[in-house]
């Protein structure tokens, strides 16, 4: 089990920009696709941006997409999620983790995890005047 590590993440006012990472060895060579997730206070995680190893195909939910992007650097083996034009609503703890699928199922993002995802500290994104 290879830890993922999340960093990037910081206060921003509406309207600007983070770049998260997400980065581990061998970690854009794996079976698995790579997911950004979220969890702000009181709500339950939910997933955010995935990522396909085999392809690249990106996938996001709805409130993100236009927004949000996720990319790979298979050099550095490092996972980002770029975040733009950022909202009140996009404060949360944001992790990554291996998802099983990623898919659009109606349009609409649908993801299954990896057995036993690892769970990181996850990076603290707070957007806010």
């Amino acid at each position: 089990q290879v830890d993922l590590v999340e960093s990037g993440g910081g206060l921003v006012q509406p309207g600007g920009s983070l770049r998260l990472s997400c980065a581990a060895p061998g970690l854009t060579s794996d079976w698995y696709n790579i997911a950004w997730f979220r969890q702000a206070p009181g709500k339950e995680r939910e997933g955010v941006s995935c990522i396909a190893n085999s392809d690249g195909s990106t996938y996001h939910r709805d409130s993100v997409k236009g927004r949000f992007t996720i990319s790979r650097d298979t050099v550095n083996d490092t996972v980002y999620l770029q975040m733009n034009s950022l909202k009140p609503e996009d404060t949360a703890v944001y992790y990554c983790a291996k998802a099983r699928m990623c898919t659009y199922v109606n349009d609409k993002y649908y993801y299954t995890l990896a057995p036993n995802p690892y769970w990181g500290q996850g990076t603290q994104v707070t957007v806010s005047s």
